[in-house]
């Protein structure tokens, strides 16, 4: 298994890392912020550059739940 830091760039979460094991390209998490106000979701697609490694990159709704958004 390899261990790998991924950054996080953008949103609430910028400049936080995290170790992943056996990180995937294209991977999008959810971040949910509830602290003090109104629930607030930002999405980060993991993806890697020879350049910097892993990161993980903010990143507008998934195709998937857009449309699950509108019925809402």
């Amino acid at each position: 298994m390899a261990e790998e830091n991924v950054r996080f760039f953008g949103g609430p979460l910028d400049g936080r890392v995290q170790t992943l094991d056996d990180p995937v390209s294209g991977t999008i998490v959810r971040h949910v912020h509830l602290h003090e106000g109104p629930k607030i979701e930002t999405f980060y697609q993991l993806g890697y550059t020879p350049e910097s490694g892993w990161e993980y990159r903010l990143c507008g709704l998934p195709a998937t739940e857009v449309g699950e958004a509108r019925e809402r």
